[in-house]
C-alpha cells in the first residue's frame, strides 16, 4: 500500500502484510523493540484482531486493517485524546474518497465512526508507557463487508452504496491524520478538536445507554468534558461524568 505523498515527505513510512494477528499489537512490538516511528503497519487481513476491552474483531480480506505507531506523540496523561483524533482524520478521509458518504456519517463516542447510524470504522488506541511513550493507533474501516452478529448494528461501504478500497482509503488517511495531529498539537489543541468531534457527534442532547462494568445508566447525552468524557444528564438533575463505556441509543 502507498501512502500520500504529503506523508512520505513527513517522513512517514509504510510496511504491509497479507497477514498478521494484530496491527496493533506488531506495532508495540515494534516500539519495544526500538522502532521509533511514525509508521503505519497494515494487513489485509488478521488471524487475531482485536477491538475495546479484548474484544475479537473479525478481519476477512476487503477491509482496512492499519495501525499508526506514534513515538512520543504527547504526555501520556493527553495520549486518549488521540481516538478523537482518529476519528475525526477517518471522517475527513472517507468524505474525500466518498464525498456520497458526507451527510451520513457521524461519530460515536468514544471511538467509532457511523454510516446510516451503523459502525463502518472502529479505532483502537493503545500504548507503551515507559519513556518515550509509544501510542499505537489502530483502526478498522468495514470497506467490503461487516459483521452481523454483533452488539451495535454494522455495516460497509460497499453496501452502503459508496465502494472504497483499503489502499485508497490509507492514502487518504495518511494525510488527514497528519492535519489533525497538527491541529491536536501534543493536547494544546484538543480545544478545537473537541469542538470539531462534537460538531459530528451522534447523540448529543437525546437519551443514551451506557453500559460499562456491572451497571448501566439511561440518561441525556449533555456534553463532553475538556478530557473528552462523556457527561451524562441524569433523570434526578444530576450528571456523571464517565471515562470509558459503551453506549447504545434509547429507541423513541
Amino acid at each position: 500500500m502507498n501512502l500520500d505523498p504529503a506523508a512520505i515527505r513527513a517522513g512517514v513510512r509504510v510496511e504491509t502484510f497479507d497477514t498478521l494477528g494484530s496491527t496493533n499489537a506488531a506495532a508495540l512490538a515494534r516500539a519495544r523493540a526500538g522502532e521509533p516511528g511514525p509508521l503505519w503497519i497494515v494487513a489485509r487481513q488478521q488471524t487475531a484482531g482485536r477491538g475495546r476491552r479484548g474484544r475479537a474483531w473479525v478481519s476477512e480480506p476487503g477491509n482496512l486493517y492499519a495501525t499508526l505507531l506514534l513515538t512520543d506523540p504527547s504526555p501520556v496523561s493527553r495520549a486518549a485524546e488521540l481516538s478523537f483524533v482518529a476519528a475525526l482524520a477517518l471522517l475527513d478521509a472517507l468524505e474525500e474518497v466518498a464525498p456520497a458518504v458526507g451527510g451520513r456519517l457521524a461519530l460515536k463516542w468514544p471511538n467509532d465512526v457511523l454510516l446510516d447510524g451503523a459502525k463502518v470504522c472502529g479505532i483502537l488506541v493503545e500504548g507503551e508507557s515507559r519513556p518515550p511513550l509509544a501510542a499505537a493507533i489502530g483502526i478498522g474501516v468495514n470497506c467490503a463487508h461487516h459483521p452481523a452478529a454483533v452488539a451495535y448494528p454494522a455495516t460497509d461501504l460497499a453496501a452502503a452504496g459508496v465502494p472504497t478500497t483499503p489502499e485508497d482509503l490509507l492514502a487518504t488517511l495518511s494525510r488527514t491524520m497528519l492535519a489533525r495531529l497538527a491541529q491536536w498539537d501534543r493536547g494544546h489543541g484538543f480545544a478545537a478538536v473537541r469542538a470539531d468531534w462534537l460538531r459530528h457527534a451522534a447523540g448529543v442532547g437525546g437519551e443514551i445507554r451506557v453500559a460499562g462494568g456491572t451497571e448501566d445508566v439511561i440518561g441525556r447525552f449533555a456534553d463532553l468534558d475538556a478530557a473528552g468524557h462523556l457527561v451524562l444528564a441524569l433523570p434526578d438533575g444530576t450528571t456523571r461524568t464517565i471515562a470509558a463505556a459503551d453506549v447504545f441509543p434509547v429507541p423513541a
